[in-house]
This record gives structure tokens, sequence and C-alpha cells, in this order.
């Protein structure tokens, strides 16, 4: 019988609206814009570059050994580029809270978020979230201000914990915390190749959550990755999980 379920947040969640390369490039120039004014002695356009390619190599890296390589240290890499040795902690976070509030401003919810998470939770399962994401205060941010934070306990972000999904470890931490057997628990997630894959090592039932997930890297594992079910939208989970707990 499933007793919990975990969420992944972006795609999942939450989605995003507006062109994506654009805000991200805007993201940067913010980003640049409060380095500038804390002093640091670099060239706007040069730095916005080195940083774009740093982050671009960060993202291959990451995809082929699911280690998290947080965007503070990718920036603290850049800014040693510059001959600069060493930086605070908040200029780090203050420059990083800029860039990201950028692209935090498309994030919105997906459709029947929260009618959908009270259900579960009247259904007595327990529910928590598993994000793959390079910050952890951006994270933080988007709960908060989804008003999600409430529903979720553990919430892990492989930013804070320097793993990502589909490594088997960060959901096994969730196990072990609730102290539920593998298919006692359910994934539901957009991406095959994190959320699906990483549910099936680690032993967890899966739903694979369709509605935003039109992408290059599901496109590449379709037919090699195989959910136990599919949702077109998040109103059909509660139903596909009392199913598994009837089967």
């Amino acid at each position: 019988m499933i007793q919990a379920a975990i969420f992944d947040l972006g795609s999942t969640l939450l989605r995003f609206e507006g062109d994506w390369e654009a805000v991200i490039q805007e993201g940067r120039r913010a980003l640049v814009r409060s380095l500038l004014s804390m002093g640091l002695p670099i060239d706007g356009l040069d730095f916005a570059d080195a940083f774009h390619h740093e982050m671009e190599a960060s993202l291959r890296e990451r995809q082929e050994d699911f280690v998290e390589r947080p965007a503070g240290s990718v920036l603290r890499k850049v800014i040693r580029q510059y001959g600069i040795p060493e930086v605070s902690d908040e200029l780090v976070r203050r420059a990083l809270k800029d860039m990201f509030e950028i692209s935090e401003g498309h994030w919105i919810l997906m459709p029947d978020v929260h009618a959908v998470l009270r259900e579960l939770q009247s259904d007595g399962l327990r529910l928590g979230v598993i994000s793959n994401a390079s910050d952890t205060d951006d994270v933080n941010r988007l709960i908060d201000g989804s008003d999600l934070r409430d529903y979720f306990d553990p919430i892990l972000i492989s930013a804070e914990v320097g793993r990502r999904k589909p490594d088997p470890r960060l959901f096994n931490t969730v196990l072990r915390d609730w102290s539920l057997a593998p298919d006692q628990v359910v994934m539901i997630g957009d991406t095959l190749s994190h959320d699906i894959l990483g549910a099936q090592n680690a032993g967890l039932r899966n739903i694979w959550l369709t509605a935003q997930a039109d992408s290059a890297l599901n496109r590449a594992y379709a037919g090699r990755i195989v959910p136990e079910a599919v949702a077109s939208a998040l109103r059909e989970v509660p139903s596909l999980i009392r199913q598994m707990s009837a089967g």
C-alpha cells in the first residue's frame, strides 16, 4: 500500500512561463550588475560569457556523474579567473539572489497543485520533495513564494546535499527518514532520466507527469526508461496512487 509520495519541483509542481534563454541571459546581466555594484573589478560582458561557459560545463558534468556543482562554487571559480582570490559568502549570496530573482518571477504553480496536495494528505499520505537545482536559496524562495512548504517534509535540494537524481541515495535518505519500504512510496516527476530512473533504481513506485515533459532530454530516453504509470495532469495523480495501492 502506498503511504507516501515524493514530488519533483520544476515542471511538476511549478511551471516556467516565458522565453527561457532570454530570461537566463537577463539573469546573467543582473548578476554582473550586482557584482559591479559591490566593487568587483570585472569586465561585464566578458564575465557574463565566462560564467555562462562554466555553468554549461557544470551542467554537462553533472549529467554524467550526478554530483551537484552549486552555482555559488561556479561563480567563485569565475571570480578567481579575474585574479580575485576570495570573496565573502554574503557577496556570493547577494549576487546569486539578484540573478535568480529574474527567473523566479517566471515560475508559477501548475494547475490544481494545492487541491491535489490536500487530497493526498487527506488520503493519509506523507509528502516530500527532491529537487535537482544549483542553488538552495533559489529553490527555497520558490517554495515559500508558492505556499508549498507546509505540505512537505523532507525537502531535499541537490545543491544542499551534493548529489542529483537519479542517484538512489537521495531517495534512500527519504525512505530512512520515513521508515518506509521502497514499494510504499511513489515518485512523481517530469524527467525520465532523473525522476523515473532514480525512483526505479531505488525500488520506488513511479508516475511520469507529462504536462511539461516535452523536452529533448525526455525524447532521448523515450522507450528506454518506461514509467510504471503516466499522468497528463497533476489532478490525475491521486487516483493513480489509489489504483497502485489497491493493486
